[in-house]
């Protein structure tokens, strides 16, 4: 019989999944990227502030993409031509996201507003199909949340060739030693996202297991372990604007700059997950008459693209 702490751990974890079943519409898994996340003020138009946090000219990832788009598209983990329609649709398949995806020879990434939602359909596809332990024997295949297969970052996954499950921790793009290991295991363990409350070692939605990947990535590639706390902060940050831009302006309230700020602090509950942010959105003075929410606070998981592609959003 479960105790009372597991009860209210299994009732944090749930609504995911509830979001996940729910939001079937016309066979089609929908991303709403409309919802606004409604503990968030409205965004802070750009400002100096905004261009700290999420800098215009974006920010170079210390990873290489080198041939994994190729890669996951061989292995059926993206069907490409479902995926450049997503994309073709909107009138937005750039040059850059074709050479992403069939490429042979991209150098280091770098995110930016524009690409941002691109990345992280990339890197969700990436940590959903690498093989990894997390996977296999951490939240994800806990038999008390139904199974790996239930979660929006699985059953969301509608643009892989047959069943996102087939693909689950099922190709190997590089091989970890077993310090690289441990360090994506105690980084995802610290990472969480402020559409939840699970950390990254529970990717059970399309951002979470965008980190995830993200972290085996700088891991194969030998990235230290403060580059990667920096590099996860910069691009959760890209995913969640409006969250961070709210977070900064608190820490900055309390007369701390950007530049200063522990990223392992700000990635941790106490900021960066759903609950955590609620208790700083509650405490920051937002300038009047500024507007423009985020877009994608709210998380669902879907991989129909929404009516405009907003930075962290997916497809």
């Amino acid at each position: 019989m479960e105790n009372e702490t597991e009860k209210k751990t299994l009732d944090h974890l749930l609504p995911s999944s509830i979001l996940f079943s729910a939001l079937i519409i016309s066979g089609a898994w929908i991303y709403a990227a409309e919802l606004k996340n409604p503990r968030a003020p409205e965004k802070i138009a750009r400002t100096e502030l905004e261009e700290k946090i999420l800098p215009s000219a974006g920010v170079i990832l210390p990873v290489s993409w080198g041939d994994l788009g190729a890669e996951l598209v061989s292995v059926g983990a993206i069907d490409a031509e479902k995926f450049m329609a997503v994309y073709e649709r909107r009138g937005a398949f750039t040059d850059e996201y074709a050479s992403l995806l069939l490429g042979e020879n991209n150098g280091q990434l770098k995110i930016t507003n524009e690409n941002a939602g691109y990345l992280l359909n990339l890197f969700w596809a990436l940590g959903l199909a690498n093989k990894n332990p997390i996977l296999d024997s951490g939240e994800m295949a806990d038999l008390r949340y139904g199974g790996a297969g239930n979660f929006a970052s699985t059953g969301g996954w509608t643009i892989a060739q047959g069943n996102a499950m087939n693909h689950y921790s099922r190709h190997q793009f590089f091989e970890l030693t077993r310090e690289q290991q441990a360090l994506v295991d105690k980084i995802s363990r610290g990472i969480y996202r402020p559409c939840c409350d699970n950390s990254t070692h529970f990717p059970d939605c399309n951002h979470g297991m965008a980190m995830l990947g993200l972290l085996e990535l700088m891991a194969s590639q030998g990235v230290n372990e403060e580059d990667m706390w920096k590099t996860a902060l910069a691009v959760n940050s890209y995913w969640f604007p409006n969250e961070y831009l709210t977070i900064a302006a608190y820490m900055k309230e309390k007369g701390i700059d950007w530049e200063d700020v522990n990223p392992k602090e700000i990635l941790g509950t106490g900021y960066s997950s759903a609950s955590g942010f609620a208790k700083i959105a509650s405490q920051v003075t937002v300038p009047q008459g500024q507007g423009g929410g985020s877009g994608c606070g709210v998380d669902t998981g879907g991989t129909v693209a929404p009516q405009r592609e907003q930075s962290g959003c997916g497809i």
